[in-house]
C-alpha cells in the first residue's frame, strides 16, 4: 500500500510540472523562451554624457523597454573606449539578453563581440555602425547620407546656387565628424555629391584646400578641437578674407566653429556670420539659430529611434524577424547589416518652432 501510494504521489508531483516545462521555474520567471523575452534584461552602451542627444538616447530607450516589461543596464562610457568595453564586458558576465551599443570606437569592439556571440547574445548596433565584426545582428539610424546632403544642399540654396546660377564664388571650409565613427564617411559622403560640382565649377573655392575627409575629421566630435581648426584656418588662409559657409557636421562643433568666427571679429554688419551646417538640434545650438549664429541644424528624433530600436531587440527576443528597410547599404567589413533608417530633418529658423517645440522635442521654456 506504500508503495502504491508513493507511485501516485510520483505521477502528481509530474502532472504539476509539465505545464511549467521544468520543476523549480515558475510561470512568470521561467527561461527566457518560456516568457517570450519579458523581463529579460537589455543592455545599454552610450557613448558620453557630454552631449544631451546621447542622454536623451538612453533615458528615452530606458522608457520604452519598462513599458514593454523589460529591464535595462544603462552605462555610459564617457568617450573612453576602455572603459566601454569593460562596460560591456561585465554586461555580458551580468548576462544581458541583448546588446544596444553605440560605439565610441567602430573598431575596438571585435573581441567582446565575440564574447557576446560565444554567450548567445543578439546585438543591435545603435546610430553608428560597429566596423570589422560579424557579430552584429541588426543596424538603427536615421539615413546618414541624408544628413549630409541636407546641410550640403541648406548651404547650396542659402548662397543661391541651385537653378544654373552663375553666382559666386564663395569661399567654403569643411569639417568632418570623428575618424572612428563610421557615421563620418557617410555624413561627408552625401555632402560631398552636393558640394562637390559647385566645387568644381569654382562656385565654391576651399582656401585652405583641405577637401579629404583625412584633412577634415574632428577626433570626438570635440568642440574645443574643432575651435582650434577654426583658429588656424582663418590665420593661415583667409587674413582679412571672410569665409561664407562652413560644412558643420554636428551641433557641438559648430558651437566650437562659431566660438573661434567671434573671437575673429565675425558677427557684425561689417563682418557677417557665414552660413553654419549642424546637427541634432542641441538647445544650445537651436539658441544659437534662434539668435542669428549658427544657421540649420538637422534633427533627428532620437524618441523614434529609441522606440523602433526596442521594437527591434523585442522582436528578436520572442524569435521574431525585425523590421527593416534597408539591407544593402551599411557594410561592416564583414557583412551587410540589416538595418532600419529613420528620416532627418532640415531646421533653421523659420521652422524650429514647427519640428522641435510643437512636436514636443525641446520645451519653449528651454529655448527662453
Amino acid at each position: 500500500m506504500h508503495t502504491r501510494r508513493a507511485a501516485r504521489a510520483v505521477i502528481a508531483v509530474l502532472a504539476l510540472c509539465l505545464p511549467l516545462s521544468a520543476c523549480g521555474q515558475s510561470s512568470t520567471g521561467g527561461s527566457k523562451e518560456d516568457k517570450g523575452g519579458k523581463g529579460s534584461t537589455i543592455g545599454i552602451a552610450m557613448p558620453t554624457k557630454s552631449s544631451e542627444r546621447w542622454i536623451a538616447d538612453g533615458r528615452n530607450m530606458v522608457e520604452e523597454f519598462k513599458k514593454l516589461g523589460y529591464q535595462t543596464n544603462l552605462q555610459y562610457g564617457e568617450d573612453d573606449v576602455d572603459q566601454q568595453v569593460s562596460q560591456i564586458e561585465n554586461m555580458i558576465t551580468k548576462g544581458v539578453d541583448v546588446l544596444v551599443i553605440a560605439a565610441i570606437d567602430g573598431r575596438a569592439l571585435s573581441d567582446v563581440l565575440q564574447q557576446a556571440a560565444d554567450q548567445g547574445i543578439k546585438v543591435i548596433s545603435y546610430d553608428r555602425l560597429i566596423l570589422g565584426s560579424p557579430h552584429i545582428d541588426y543596424y538603427a539610424s536615421f539615413d546618414n547620407e541624408k544628413v549630409g546632403e541636407l546641410q550640403a544642399g541648406y548651404i547650396v540654396d542659402k548662397l543661391g546656387l541651385e537653378d544654373g546660377s552663375e553666382k559666386g564664388p564663395f569661399d567654403i571650409e569643411l569639417f568632418a565628424g570623428s575618424p572612428d565613427d563610421n557615421n563620418t564617411r557617410y555624413f561627408f559622403q552625401g555632402a560631398w555629391q552636393v558640394l562637390r560640382p559647385y566645387i568644381d565649377k569654382k562656385q565654391l573655392v576651399v582656401r585652405s584646400k583641405q577637401t579629404k575627409l583625412e584633412q577634415i575629421t574632428t577626433l570626438r566630435w570635440d568642440g574645443g578641437t574643432a575651435q582650434k581648426r577654426m583658429d588656424d584656418l582663418l590665420t593661415k588662409a583667409y587674413g582679412n578674407e571672410s569665409v561664407d559657409a562652413i560644412l558643420s557636421p554636428y551641433d557641438g562643433i559648430s558651437i566650437g566653429i562659431l566660438s573661434a568666427l567671434k573671437s575673429d571679429g565675425y558677427g557684425t554688419k561689417a563682418k557677417p556670420f557665414p552660413v553654419v551646417t549642424g546637427q541634432d538640434a542641441e538647445v544650445a545650438s537651436v539658441k544659437s539659430i534662434i539668435a542669428g549664429q549658427q544657421t540649420q541644424t538637422v534633427y533627428k528624433d532620437t524618441r523614434a529611434l529609441a522606440k523602433q530600436t526596442v521594437r527591434m531587440a523585442d522582436a528578436v527576443l520572442n524569435d521574431k524577424q525585425p523590421e527593416v528597410n534597408d539591407t544593402t547599404t551599411y557594410d561592416n567589413e564583414k557583412k551587410v547589416v540589416p538595418a532600419y533608417l529613420l528620416r532627418p530633418v532640415s531646421v533653421d529658423k523659420t521652422n524650429y518652432q514647427k519640428e522641435l517645440v510643437d512636436s514636443g522635442y525641446i520645451k519653449a521654456s528651454d529655448l527662453r
